[in-house]
């Protein structure tokens, strides 16, 4: 059996094959190599259900002939095969359909060194599968120690240790590697006439900055026990307190219709509002794929163009789409940085914290809604419409008061950032979305 490749080995087999391709009739030619190592373990009520190992690698291209384009892959690096492989894409790109808006990105003269990013950590390599499957069993056995908990959903441990190549004909040339790992725990709670769940997790770069299982499986159990005995409201309209998890969810929906892709195919109500005011001034939002040892951080997209800050919303106003080099050709501007090999993704897209303390919005409520999960779609990118099935506590003179259920939540994206009255200190990056709590002036929360 030939021995693994090395990191240079690859890199040099990335530009290899970008040279042939163009020997043999591409015009443009992107190659990317993938190399990793995962691990997941779930557990439940004590024992393992799933038990995943294994190393994977693979070669992916892009070629780029008279405007058309054709795409390849294989895990099989055999030099022999992949140069067959490009031949075979060559022939089919020749078949395909002229775009053109179909390009690689130009060489760009600004770079970022991976190791400034802090986003490998190599203690996540050495963990042994006894410590990982130790972890996710001892999260559910505390959550399950105290005696209002009636079941478990399970318990899980995830680990990712891979590296990224890429070269392509313009003269690019990167790899960096990144780490991840998570601990997660599900739980449920009451009978079966009043039964409630939910979950908590934490995601990192570094094993260090892991919250530990005392800590996860507490918050689960908290977050899972406080919707215990819920109550049915009125439908009315009424003050809409978001947590930091609902306004991630929030922000997903915002980030999807701020997509290029979504811009050029009118499929969002954003499309035409550059410079418009979008939101409350107290909203800034911003995509940045820089800071350091946050789980949406690399050097540089999926195409090679050098990782950036965004600022999309500015004290309300829409200053950026978020664009791969597609979109950007398409729509006339310059990419951010967000191609994820299938079209445009997040970096770090967060709305920066504000200044008061989650206890102080709530305190803030007379009456409303603190909102801690939502079901179902119901989200129309091409008007902004939501309408989610959701669960909350009800606030009753600025304190929590009981939970609730049963209730539907409406409203329209635009208008919901317009009415953003405080936002939060909280704000906490536990992925690639986040954002801190945020109170709405007013939203229908539909009941009985």
């Amino acid at each position: 059996m030939k021995p693994a490749p090395r990191t240079d080995d690859l890199l040099s087999l990335a530009d290899r094959m970008v040279r042939y391709g163009r020997a043999n009739g591409a015009d443009e030619i992107e190659v990317s190599v993938g190399d990793g190592t995962e691990f997941s373990v779930d557990v439940r009520l004590g024992e393992i259900e799933n038990l995943v190992e294994a190393g994977s690698r693979s070669l992916g291209l892009r070629v780029i002939k008279e405007e058309k384009t054709a795409y390849a892959s294989s895990s099989d690096l055999e030099e022999n095969t992949l140069k067959r492989l490009i031949r075979n894409a060559v022939r089919r790109a020749a078949l395909s359909s002229r775009d053109e808006f179909s390009a690689l990105p130009r060489l760009s003269s600004r770079s970022v060194d991976p190791a400034s990013l802090s986003i490998y950590d190599p203690e996540i390599g050495r963990l042994d599968s006894k410590t990982k499957i130790g972890l996710a069993l001892e999260t559910e056995r505390i959550a399950l120690s105290d005696a209002r908990i009636t079941n478990s959903h399970g318990a899980s441990f995830i680990t990712n240790d891979g590296e990224a190549v890429l070269a392509n004909s313009n003269g690019f040339t990167g790899r960096f590697q990144k780490t991840y790992c998570s601990l997660s725990v599900g739980l449920q709670a009451g009978d079966t006439n009043d039964r409630v769940e939910d979950f908590w997790f934490s995601s990192q770069i570094h094993f260090r900055t892991l919250e530990p299982p005392e800590q996860i499986a507490r918050t689960a159990v908290e977050r899972t026990v406080r919707q215990l005995r819920p109550r049915k409201i009125k439908t009315q309209k009424v003050p809409v307190v978001f947590e930091p998890m609902m306004t991630a969810g929030l922000l997903g929906f915002l980030f999807s219709c701020a997509a290029g892709t979504a811009i050029y195919q009118k499929s969002s109500f954003l499309v035409g509002k550059l410079g418009q005011r979008i939101a409350g001034e107290a909203i800034t939002i911003v995509d940045d794929g820089l800071l350091p040892a946050k789980l949406g951080t690399s050097p540089f997209d999926a195409e090679g163009v050098p990782s950036r800050r965004t600022v999309v919303v500015q004290k309300g106003i829409l200053k950026s789409y978020l664009c791969n080099t597609y979109a950007a050709r398409k729509l006339k501007l310059k990419s951010t940085g967000n191609a994820d090999g299938g079209g445009v993704g997040p970096n770090n897209f967060y709305l920066e914290p504000g200044p008061h303390a989650p206890a102080d919005i709530i305190r803030s409520c007379e009456k409303g809604l603190l909102l801690i999960r939502t079901l179902g779609h119901g989200l129309n990118p091409v008007t902004g419409d939501i309408s989610r099935g959701a669960f909350g506590l009800w606030i009753e003179g600025g304190e929590i008061a009981y939970p609730v259920s049963e209730i539907t939540i409406s409203g329209n994206l635009g208008e919901i950032l317009k009415n953003v009255e405080m936002v939060g200190s909280d704000l906490e990056f536990r992925g690639s979305i986040c954002g801190p709590t945020i109170k709405v002036a007013e939203m229908m929360v539909a009941g009985t």
